[in-house]
Parts: structure tokens; C-alpha cells; sequence
């Protein structure tokens, strides 16, 4: 039996299974309107804060300065958002594909968010303002914050490309497949080449900015095409 989305019920719908459905659907928006935000937040910051350069800062330093805060709030109500969206994914496909497996690691995607944004990454590479113009050490929040970090890479990475994409394969969704694995694909190579040249290179900063959008992109469209199941 294909256990595609589990809340559909045969029939017309009852009030209790159309209240179901709008709580559902109200929590995988959650998913579809975090990565806009998100990104528009960090746009119209990159913008308007002073001395910062995508290629050579990571858009987390934004957390830092007398306008830090808005880079916080902007990593928490993502990070929930997310977590919402996790919700509906289980109600949405449990105990069907990705029903376990990719309600929890969009979960720890939305965790990882959170935790990005309570703990600050360090200041370096002359941003904010006034910090010296090479890499600084690492402190205690900045060593937390790079592994919530990483936790919600890693964990947006395996559900893209593995976990939904076994999906969309198992439904025949080809296409769909494509892009899963592909989004997580790019996430991966180009999170590593970020490693490996410890974002001292601009091309790669840059290349890793649009990994990051690539994937909020398709988080969105995910929980869209989710919604649209659901609600028929």
C-alpha cells in the first residue's frame, strides 16, 4: 500500500479530518516561508551592514555588532519554522517514506538553526568593523556555533539527498529525485571545498552562499508540493 500521505481519508472529509489537514498544512508552511525570510533577511543585511563581503565573510558573522541581533532572531525563527514544518512532514507522510527519517532530520535542521543562532560565530576577517583583517580564534560560542552548524548541514544534506530522494524514487518521481540528490550534492562538495580552504577563497565563499540558498529553495518547495498533497 503506498502510504503516501497519511492523512488522506476516503470520502468526503469530516470536520475533525479537514481541521487535520489545516493544521498540517499550516505547519509545513512553516517550511515553505523560512527560507525566504531567511534569505531576505541576510540580502537586505549584506546590504546595508558596513564592511561585510560574502566573499570573504560568512553570512553568520552577521550575528555580531550592535546589529547582531537581527541575524539572531533571523537563525531562531527560521530554526522554528523548520521545526514546525518537521511536525507536519510526520503527520503529513508517517508511516509512509520519509515519514520518520526525513520528519527527524528536517527536525535537526530546524535545531541546528536555533542553536546557530544562540551561540555567535567569532569575528574575523575585518567584520565587524575594527576586527583585525585575519581569521581569529576560536572561542567557546564560535566552537558551538560551528557544530549546530554543522549538524544542521549534515542533516539538510543525508535528507535531501538520501531520505527524500529514496523517496521521490520509489514513487517514480524521477525528476524530483534528480533534484534532491543534486541539491544535496552541491550542499556537500561545496561545504567541504569550505573546509578545505578554510573560507579564505572567495570563489568558494561565494559557491557556498548559493549551496545554502539552493537548499532553502528547495526545503520551500518541498513543504509547497507537501502542502499541495495533503490538501488534495
Amino acid at each position: 500500500m503506498n502510504h503516501d500521505i497519511a492523512t488522506g481519508i476516503a470520502g468526503a472529509p469530516s470536520g475533525a479530518s479537514r481541521a487535520t489537514t489545516r493544521v498540517t498544512n499550516a505547519l509545513l508552511a512553516g517550511g515553505v516561508v523560512a527560507g525566504p525570510l531567511w534569505v531576505a533577511v541576510v540580502l537586505i543585511q549584506m546590504v546595508a551592514r558596513p564592511g561585510f563581503d560574502i566573499r570573504r565573510h560568512a553570512v553568520s558573522q552577521l550575528s555580531l555588532g550592535d546589529l547582531g541581533w537581527i541575524q539572531v532572531a533571523d537563525f531562531i525563527v527560521a530554526g522554528l519554522l523548520v521545526i514546525a514544518c518537521a511536525i507536519g512532514i510526520r503527520r503529513a507522510l508517517h508511516p509512509g517514506r520519509a515519514g520518520t527519517w526525513g520528519a527527524l532530520l528536517v527536525g535537526a535542521y530546524g535545531l541546528g538553526l536555533v542553536g546557530a543562532g544562540l551561540f555567535s560565530a567569532d569575528p574575523g576577517n575585518g567584520f565587524p568593523p575594527g576586527t583585525p583583517d585575519v581569521p581569529g580564534q576560536i572561542s567557546g560560542h564560535g566552537a558551538m556555533h560551528l557544530l549546530f552548524s554543522s549538524v544542521a548541514f549534515l542533516s539538510l544534506i543525508v535528507a535531501s539527498s538520501v531520505v527524500f530522494a529514496r523517496r521521490f524514487a520509489a514513487l517514480g518521481e524521477r525528476g524530483w529525485m534528480a533534484y534532491s540528490v543534486a541539491t544535496g550534492s552541491y550542499f556537500l562538495l561545496t561545504w567541504i571545498a569550505l573546509i578545505a580552504t578554510g573560507a579564505r577563497t572567495a570563489t568558494v565563499n561565494v559557491l557556498f552562499a548559493a549551496a545554502v540558498v539552493l537548499a532553502w529553495t528547495w526545503l520551500s518547495l518541498m513543504a509547497a508540493r507537501l502542502i499541495r498533497r495533503v490538501a488534495g
